[in-house]
């Protein structure tokens, strides 16, 4: 993933993702916190393919809504390039 891709994913996160699974991914806020969210450092989001995290934003996973018809696919492949770069800090 490009940095472009990702200040743009970085956006869609901020203002889709961030209310559950907190700036840094954590999932620590009080509404990821209720919803079980898994932080994106979890050994099993880190190997999990890019097409998974896509699809899990697309369908839901968990209590985790759907986002298909609410992201765009374009914005929900650089939210999820956005991701990994939380996974390398």
């Amino acid at each position: 993933a490009t940095a472009g891709f990702a200040q743009a994913g970085a956006d869609t996160y901020k203002a889709k993702c961030a209310m559950c699974h907190g700036a840094d991914g954590a999932g620590s806020t009080p509404a990821g916190k209720a919803m079980k969210a898994v932080p994106f450092s979890s050994p099993d989001i880190i190997k999990a393919s890019d097409a998974d995290l896509i699809a899990a934003t697309k369908n839901g996973k968990g209590k985790m809504q759907g986002f298909a018809g609410k992201l765009t696919d374009a914005q929900i492949k650089d939210a999820v390039a956005y991701i990994r770069t939380l996974q390398k800090k």
